[in-house]
């Protein structure tokens, strides 16, 4: 994919400020971040959204990412090791998985340590927690995924659940091997129009060689903290399980 390295900065800024803000970015804002004029960043703006990487919603000026734009971003939090992420976002994922560590080395019983760290994932992320225990589905923070702007559209509300109604088959019948796993909107196998990403990790448990625990979560998020937490959380319950 033909990107300047500008262009691939303002895509990454982006998708950033929308994950704070919810609301779609104009070229204003990222032309007093990037020191240029709203005309620069609206000519690279358009080269992005030909690219099908951010889009225009119909009642705003301003753009959000895509699909594909999210799938750029993760593949480069994934494989290059890129600083795309904010400056607090690392101290801010230490305090987490601390917290994390905390809650899930508190519990005497395999069981009560998975939900500690799902209750944990739901706290320090807002999004729907869930886990596999045994032959199980635990899910946890439902309201709070539910009460993020995403979700004002009942069609949303229902993709949704039609996501987690199917989401313990799938996961036996797919089995993801990698130890994280990200799907993003229209990636997901199930519940395709539902806007929302599953972050999952898989580990080994008393249960199964082939636990998960994650987050479902709008596609508008921290990706660098969220993917950071979910793959901690994974590690920690093999490790002290």
């Amino acid at each position: 994919m033909e990107m300047t390295e500008r262009q691939r900065q303002i895509l990454y800024q982006i998708i950033e400020e929308y994950a704070e803000t919810a609301a779609p970015v104009g070229s204003v804002t990222m032309a007093k971040l990037f020191g240029v004029s709203p005309a620069t960043i609206r000519a690279e703006m358009a080269r992005l959204e030909s690219l099908g990487l951010i889009a225009q919603p119909h009642t705003s000026a301003g753009r959000v990412p895509t699909d594909a734009g999210y799938r750029l971003y993760v593949n480069s939090l994934e494989n290059d090791g890129r600083d795309v992420v904010r400056e607090n976002s690392g101290a801010s994922l230490e305090r987490g998985t601390h917290a994390l560590k905390v809650r899930v080395s508190s519990q005497s019983r395999a069981d009560a340590a998975i939900r500690g760290a799902v209750d944990a994932l739901v706290e320090l992320t807002g999004n729907l927690g869930l886990a596999t225990i045994g032959g199980q589905l635990y899910l946890a923070g439902i309201s709070k995924l539910f009460t993020q702007p995403e979700f004002v559209d009942t069609r949303r509300v229902q993709a949704v659940a039609k996501l987690l109604d199917n989401l313990e088959p799938w996961l036996r019948e797919a089995a993801p091997g990698e130890a994280l796993n990200i799907f993003i909107g229209h990636e997901n196998p199930i519940g395709k129009n539902s806007e929302v990403s599953l972050i999952i990790s898989k580990f080994r448990s008393p249960f199964s060689d082939r636990s998960y625990i994650g987050v479902l979560g709008p596609t508008r998020q921290n990706y660098s903290r969220v993917m950071g937490l979910v793959k901690h959380a994974g590690k920690t319950l093999e490790e002290i399980l």
